[in-house]
């Protein structure tokens, strides 16, 4: 019989075609929030890439059952959490502190477990970003039974750090007192609120430490908690170091508080160092109690993981009065001469790139002077930080005005006449100012991405403009009650113990339109050596049919598969871009809001894109429970 060499040859190729596709998708976890200890959100998983992304199809969806809690809640709840995998199971965290389980092949529950949160008291935030993991080696080569060998570690609105069995979600009955610690003990809670002060973003872990921040309310009184780090044994839950970001805090008439580390902590185990994102003391808007640079609040601090010793601060503003707070976890890595370095991204925009070790810039920086404050008791900073690399505008003028129709640019442009404005840094004052960017803008907690082939980090950014008003005490209850009261459309804050109240909103005309022009959001590429930005691009869009970019929460991630993740928009799309140009190159239609990082990985020889799809009830996106996982064909 004559062997028919068509049917062979192709029989071969598919084979070579098989081989080569599972040789490219080489088992990859993501075993930390942000993948790395360091922050990168990189995946070096590359089954998935540029030729083949556009295939990308749903593989599966999991419901966490969050959407059917009965609790007003619900309005400020936002599911911006990213899954972690480890010992072949998905581990994510709800708004309301539920941890769950799952096969990351099925999306199926293998456990889940309630902190049992009182849903019926109010808290600053309702979120929880995600848990982190730790491997017990002392029992690490003893049978994968044994309980505990695997720690979760978790926080939860209420100020509480747990630690769950990674193999059945029972909590470690020998950490702390059956499984928890309390993490408001030491602190000084009021008594009127005690939903001021959460744990909102994963632990960070160093050996056998588990590190964590606070979440604190810090725009509603002056005397609110202080931003106290502190480190944990992993076994027992002993308290083994703690860090006072703003000891002259404490003497301060009245006391202040906050300068925390509400962000998500980054470490160098190589070198024995943690790297604290700090944000603003309290109160925001007004300094005259907190006078001087209020160091360490707004600055990313080195120090020794194992003790807690200040190693070295960079502040990235002085005397912060606009909300500035470092949101963004620090991006570790390797400078081109492989010097270790950290890229501070901020919410003005200003990206500071630094030695790792010791805190000096590795691109230049500039003290400039700045605007000056006109409130009585108020003395502002003469000087500010500014970065070679800016990724948003700085200024906006009344030229800059924008609207879809002649009567929403004139409303804009009498806005901002009658506002102070004199551009980044202008400070708080009596009749108005103009904060640009506003207080989302630039890098919020999204962070960026790192690719270290291509040394190019990503990011997206905010480029909606806020105006902040300072009300005084005896008028501030009459003003309250006449307006709106609402995060994006206008808030105002008590700063009680001050003598000034504030109103803030980011600056819309009366059909809710943005005055400056779009895009509002984008993701954008920066070549981290040389700080010129390569593309930079609109990300989702608040109108229809329209690239005009949005308002977004939520950060990147890039793979070896030149790709960059992202769905962090308020219209609700998961989006694929070309990382080297920007291009758009897949879009998939979430059934929530997807105000959250994703994630990839590749098990048993096929990779997958996940994200958590809830909404963000402050944001106003649409809201759900969703965990929906991504895959070719």
């Amino acid at each position: 019989m004559r062997p028919n060499h068509t049917v062979t040859i192709a029989v071969l190729a598919l084979f070579i075609s098989f081989v080569a596709r599972a040789s490219r998708a080489q088992d990859s976890i993501w075993p930390n929030y942000a993948n790395d200890p360091g922050g990168t959100r990189y995946s070096p998983a590359h089954q998935i890439d540029r030729t083949n992304v556009a295939q990308l199809h749903l593989a599966w969806t999991f419901r966490t059952g969050a959407s059917q809690q009965q609790t007003e809640l619900i309005h400020k709840a936002a599911f911006e959490a990213t899954p972690i995998l480890v010992d072949n199971k998905l581990f994510l965290s709800t708004p309301y502190n539920h941890v769950i389980a799952l096969d990351p092949e099925k999306g199926a529950k293998l456990w889940e477990y309630d902190a049992q949160v009182n849903l019926q008291q109010n808290y600053s935030e309702v979120t929880s970003r995600g848990v982190s993991a730790w491997h017990d080696e002392k029992i690490a080569s003893a049978k994968s039974k044994q309980p505990c060998r695997l720690r979760i570690f978790f926080g939860t609105l209420d100020g509480r750090l747990l630690s769950l069995d990674g193999q059945t979600g029972k909590p470690c009955l020998d950490f702390g007192s059956n499984g928890q610690v309390d993490l408001t003990k030491d602190v000084e809670l009021a008594k009127e609120w005690r939903g001021g002060y959460e744990l909102t973003s994963a632990p960070a872990i160093y050996k056998d430490l588990v590190i964590v921040g606070s979440s604190i309310a810090d725009n509603w009184k002056v005397d609110t908690e202080r931003g106290i780090v502190r480190a944990y044994d992993a076994r027992t839950g002993k308290l083994r170091w703690t860090w006072n970001p703003t000891p002259w805090a404490d003497t301060t008439k009245p006391r202040t508080g906050a300068s925390n580390a509400w962000s998500t902590l980054s470490i160098d185990a190589s070198q024995d160092l943690v790297f604290v994102p700090t944000g603003s003391p309290a109160p925001d808007y007004f300094g005259g109690i907190r006078k001087g640079d209020n160091k360490w609040a707004n600055s990313v601090v080195a120090l020794r993981a194992s003790t807690g010793q200040f190693v070295w601060g960079f502040q990235v503003v002085h005397h912060d009065l606009w909300d500035y707070d470092v949101a963004a976890q620090p991006l570790l890595f390797a400078w081109k001469d492989g010097t270790p370095a950290v890229a501070i991204n901020t919410k003005m925009g200003h990206v500071f790139v630094l030695n790792r070790l010791t805190g000096v810039p590795l691109l230049p920086v500039e003290e400039r002077p700045v605007p000056q404050s006109d409130i009585p008791g108020e003395e502002s900073s003469p000087t500010q930080p500014f970065s070679t690399i800016a990724l948003v505008p700085e200024r906006f003028s009344p030229s800059d005005v924008w609207g879809p129709t002649p009567d929403d640019i004139k409303w804009c442009r009498e806005k901002v006449e009658t506002l102070r404005n004199e551009g980044v840094f202008t400070p708080p004052s009596l009749k108005g100012t103009v904060v640009a960017p506003g207080n989302v803008g630039g890098v919020n907690w999204g962070s960026a991405a790192y690719d270290p082939q291509r040394h190019l980090m990503f990011a997206n950014t905010n480029r909606l403009i806020a105006w902040v008003k300072m009300i005084p005490r005896e008028k501030y209850d009459a003003e309250h009650d006449k307006q709106q009261d609402n995060r994006i459309y206008g808030e105002f804050g008590d700063q009680r113990g001050a003598p000034y109240g504030i109103y803030r909103s980011f600056l819309f005309s009366p059909g809710k339109t943005p005055c400056n022009a779009p895009p509002w959001g984008t993701t954008e590429a920066v070549d981290l050596f040389s700080g010129k930005t390569v593309w930079d691009v609109p990300l989702g869009s608040e109108v229809p049919g329209k690239q005009t970019g949005a308002l977004n929460l939520g950060g990147p991630i890039v793979t070896a598969g030149g790709l960059v993740f992202s769905s962090a928009a308020r219209d609700g799309y998961l989006r694929a871009f070309d990382s080297e140009s920007g291009k758009e190159l897949w879009t998939y239609e979430l059934p929530a809001g997807g105000q959250a990082t994703p994630m990839t990985y590749a098990i048993n020889g096929k990779q997958y894109v996940v994200i958590a799809a809830g909404g963000h009830g402050k944001l106003g996106t649409k809201q759900g429970d969703y965990v929906v996982a991504f895959t070719l064909p």
